[in-house]
């Protein structure tokens, strides 16, 4: 059954190619939205938390500001919406999930960045 599954992933999903990304990098994600008859690109700008999942199912998510509230929002990789993908910074951080960001305000919810 497992070997079935992997076989029509592979098959049948559209492979994105995007940028290798990891926790802590800052990410632009411009994904198509449809309202009704009419679609518009739309961004979500953001420090990715985490990676999870392998293959087809991967997913990432991101959190903002917006004000004094946090957003955040989990994508899928192989979402057919998602138009590109840009790292507008790479961070540096010791985990591979940084769920602890969420509680950070002010000063201390910077990340380093990481140069070249």
């Amino acid at each position: 059954m497992e070997d079935l599954v992997k076989f029509v992933q592979d098959e049948f999903v559209k492979k994105n190619d995007f940028p290798e990304f990891s926790a802590g990098d800052t990410i632009t994600v411009y994904y198509e939205i449809k309202e009704g008859e009419k679609s518009r690109t739309q961004f979500f700008r953001g420090v990715v938390i985490q990676l999870r999942g392998s293959g087809a199912t991967q997913t990432f998510t991101i959190r903002k500001m917006s004000g004094t509230v946090g957003v955040e929002r989990v994508f899928p990789i192989n979402l057919p919406a998602i138009q590109k993908i840009e790292i507008n910074k790479r961070g540096i951080v010791r985990r591979a999930r940084i769920f602890y960001f969420r509680g950070l305000t002010g000063k201390k919810a910077r990340i380093k960045e990481r140069r070249g």
